[in-house]
Formats: structure tokens, sequence, C-alpha cells
């Protein structure tokens, strides 16, 4: 990942007093780029990311637009995003103070994800070559450090002391952020409803982009999952074996296409014609679109095994594939009413 620009501002609401940088971040030293890349890489491959289109009247996408075309400077529309977000955040009732984390980033296409620290943004980051303009907003933590001064004495003495402006760590999950493309200006983003002047709002969606707000490929991937659960249940189908199907198709078409279609889904998982309308009508009652996005990485991710648990206390972990094949594994229900699972063709087994 090449890291073209970054820059880091502060909202003091303790000391009222708010720093708005004029010169960018020094990626010469290690930490500061280590620190920007991680948090980079971290933001651009969050499955819990919300799609969004910008209005057409939205002004920060001509501010972009203005940006992407060389009309604009990296460190003014940084200010300028951080004068809008600390003024927004000063209008809440309980301010907590932040850092503001400005960057404008590519993807190398050459980066493996073996070379990431982080096992969930390995698995989720794909590098696509793009370049794009990026902020976080870093909530200050607090935390207890050692401090050394002097006595009454005069002699050297260690304190412990609470400090108000700790940044999260690289490996921590930003809570409110925005990325977006430079070429097609489609954003992913992150965030969280707060009580601005008195009113429930989405700061960043609805203040400062001016976009639309969609699900997340992880939300939608889970709606229905859970809804070929019930649908299962309802009419007394193995929902293991018919959330396995599930998984596994949502795999097989990543391959080919970043696009579900959800009816189609429920024509693989549901044999029977009763199932697939029963299917069919709950994804209409959860008012979802024919086709929807799901990233490769998200689907690799969440469709790559499946875990059951018995009321007995056994877990057992499968690949999501082999959940239909009864060469490998099998559910049979017995007259009793109660469930056998057989693991078939097994050459060894190891302790893990």
């Amino acid at each position: 990942m090449k890291i073209n620009h970054a820059i880091l501002h502060v909202f003091d609401f303790v000391s009222c007093v708010n720093v708005y940088a004029q010169e960018e971040l020094d990626l010469a030293s290690k930490n500061a780029k280590r620190y920007v890349t991680s948090h980079a890489k971290k933001a651009l491959g969050n499955m819990d990311s919300k799609r969004g289109e910008f209005a057409e009247d939205s002004m920060f996408a001509e501010e972009l637009r203005a940006y992407f075309r060389g009309q604009r400077g990296f460190v003014d529309l940084s200010v300028q995003v951080a004068e809008f977000i600390a003024g927004e955040l000063g209008r809440m009732e309980k301010s907590e103070s932040a850092d503001l984390l400005v960057l404008d980033f590519e993807d190398d296409p050459d980066t493996t994800v073996r070379a990431m620290d982080d096992e969930e943004a390995a698995a989720a980051y794909e590098a696509r070559g793009k370049r794009y303009f990026a902020f976080m907003l870093l909530e200050s933590k607090q935390a207890y450090m050692h401090e050394v001064g002097y006595g009454e004495s005069g002699a050297q003495r260690v304190d412990v002391a609470r400090h108000h402006a700790i940044l999260p760590n690289p490996s921590q999950k930003v809570a409110s952020f925005a990325v977006v493309e430079s070429k097609t200006l489609s954003v992913s983003f992150c965030d969280k409803e707060r009580e601005i002047a008195g009113e429930r709002r989405w700061l960043i969606p609805d203040g400062l982009l001016q976009c639309s707000m969609e699900a997340s490929s992880k939300e939608v991937f889970d709606t229905v999952a859970r809804l070929v659960e019930e649908v299962a249940e309802e009419y007394g189908a193995n929902s293991t074996v018919a959330l396995s199907k599930a998984k596994a198709y949502v795999a097989e078409n990543a391959a080919e296409s970043d696009e579900l279609a959800p009816w189609d889904l429920g024509e693989e998982v549901f044999e029977d014609e009763p199932l697939q309308r029963r299917f069919e009508e709950a994804l209409a009652e959860e008012a979802l679109p024919e086709r929807v996005v799901v990233e490769k990485n998200v689907a690799k991710r969440v469709a790559r095994s499946h875990k059951i648990r018995t009321d007995t206390g056994i877990d057992i972990t499968f690949p999501a594939e082999l959940g239909e094949n009864p060469e490998f594994i099998e559910f049979v229900s017995g007259p009793n009413g109660l469930i056998s699972i057989e693991l078939k063709n097994i050459g060894s087994i190891e302790n893990r």
C-alpha cells in the first residue's frame, strides 16, 4: 500500500482547543507510517462497512472531484473536513475528544495479505490497485502511565498518572470512518448515530458526505442466512444442511461475481417448491433487492466454514461445501426425533 498523503488533526473538548495541522505527517517515521498504513488497510477491508452513493447535490462530492483533478490541496481539504466534524461534535451535550486522520492512499497490487499483521484484516483485505481519499475519527482512550518527577525532598519519584489522549492501537477497529474511491466516487463507511444539538443524526453519511446508506455485505449475508434457517425450521427441514448449502452457494458465486441474487440462492438451497416460495416471501418481507453486492473477501470469510453446537455440548466445524456431501458428513433424523451425525472417510485425526 502506498500512502500519498496523511495528516492528523486534534479535537480536544477537555481544554476546548482544537489543533488543525498545517503540515502532513512525517511518513519517513516508521512508527507513523506503520500506524497510518495499518488503519488504512483495516478501513478498506472492514466487513461492516456500509455502501453509499453521493446525492446529486452533495457539495462534498464536488470538493472531492476537484481534489482528484488536482484543483484542491490535500491539507486544505483535510482542514475543511476537520472543521466540519469538530463543529458538529462540539454541539453534542457530552463531546468526546478525538483525533481525525485524513489519508490519500493507493493499493499496491503486489501486496499480499500474508504480509499483514492483523488476521481479520488479512482475511478481508483484497488489493485492487486503486486510489482512495479517506478519513477516520480516532476516539481518544484513557490509560494509566508512569510519571517521573521529584518529591518534596527533591528525591526522584515515580507516580501513576492518567492520560486522556491515547490513540487507538493499529489493531483496533475504528467506529467512524469513510473511504472514497477516486474514479467512481463509490463510498464505504462506518458510523454510529449521535445526538447532535438534541437530534439523532448520522454524522458522516448525512452531515458531511451527503450520501445514501445501504446495508453492508455482512448484514446482507446475515439476513439471508437467518431466513434460510427460519424457513428450514418452519418446514421441518434440516437447518444445518440448508445453511451449509447457502454458504457453499455464496462461496461458489463469489468466484464468478461480486453480486448475489438471493432468489437464485433459494432455488439452490431448497429442493421443494413450497420451501422456495416461502423463502421468496421472506425475502420480500425483508425488502431485500433482487441483486445485492457481496464482495469476494466477505463471501470467502463468512462462507468458508460452518460451525454447529449440539445440545449435548459438542462443537463441530466443517467446510461449508461438505455440508451437503454424504460422502464426508451426514445428518440422519431418527424415528424418536433425535439426530445422528456421521463423519466419514477420515484418514487421520489431530488434537487441536
